[in-house]
């Protein structure tokens, strides 16, 4: 069993997508020959048809060679059409439902694997406040009722499908930023490990980041396909291989000189869902 997801994230269409990085990744996904490309929101810069259409446009490319899961991030969302109120929420997705479907979270079913998404990103919300007023629109939640949907979808998967779980908010915190992407973080990492998940794909931080939540769920937080990746640093993408014994995250890191994406480091995780042990160990290659 070897499952191959290319991970993908915050490209930002219309104020700060790299255009060079896009075609770049055009170019190269089809060598990489994934199952699944996972593309975990930021699709667009402030939800308009002109940028959604273009994220659209990547995303058609992309389905030449595989299916693409997509699911909607903070600024995605037109909050300022909802701030705060609990009426008719569904506004505040209209564009973007317009391009990438009615279903916000959508389930994808492989032999191998599992995809379900959480839907973090809701704008000005109740539970996504914070004392911090640049957190205004930006952090994410995550409810109990998305927990519960994908628990359930976990739980009534064939013991051999990886569970793979996508939201856009970066679940471990940022070694730039400082920072997490979720207003209550440590309620939603006990909901994510409790849901059966073991690979987590999320974004949002726009820095690059692959590591354990609470030494269980393999975390994949993808850099940023633009020109607003954190710290200055070279844009990010991954690669991730689910096979019986482990999970496997490449980076993909932009050569800004060959104008191309180069595999860098490598993280290898042990599985412990089917008794492959109960250490998880990363290597970097």
């Amino acid at each position: 069993m070897s499952f191959s997801i290319v991970h993908l994230s915050d490209t930002h269409f219309g104020g700060k997508a790299d255009l060079a990085q896009i075609e770049a990744v055009e170019a190269l996904v089809p060598d990489l020959e994934p199952r699944v490309v996972v593309f975990s929101g930021d699709v667009s810069q402030r939800a308009r048809h002109g940028e959604l259409q273009a994220a659209r446009g990547f995303v058609r490319e992309l389905e030449r060679t595989a299916p693409v899961y997509v699911l909607p991030g903070n600024h995605d969302v037109q909050w300022w059409w909802r701030p705060l109120v609990p009426f008719s929420p569904g506004v505040k997705y209209q564009k973007y439902r317009a391009h990438f479907g009615g279903e916000l979270a959508p389930t994808l079913v492989f032999p191998e694997a599992i995809i379900a998404g959480a839907v973090t990103s809701y704008g000005v919300a109740w539970r996504s406040l914070t004392f911090r007023l640049r957190d205004l629109a930006v952090k994410g939640h995550l409810p109990k009722r998305e927990f519960r949907r994908v628990k359930a979808l976990f739980d009534g998967a064939p013991p051999e499908q990886a569970r793979i779980l996508v939201v856009h908010h970066n679940v471990l915190r940022g070694d730039l930023s400082a920072r997490m992407g979720l207003a209550r973080w440590r309620q939603a990492q006990r909901r994510i490990v409790r849901s059966g998940a073991e690979v987590v794909l999320c974004g949002h931080d726009h820095q690059e980041k692959t590591d354990l939540l609470r030494g269980k769920v393999v975390v994949s937080c993808a850099g940023t396909l633009s020109t607003a990746s954190r710290g200055g640093r070279p844009s990010v993408f991954h690669r991730i291989i689910v096979d019986e014994g482990a999970v496997h995250v490449e980076l993909y890191r932009w050569d800004a000189e060959r104008r191309a994406f180069r595999r860098s480091d490598v993280h290898s995780f042990a599985r412990t869902r089917r008794g492959h042990g109960t250490e998880a160990e990363a290597n970097v290659a």
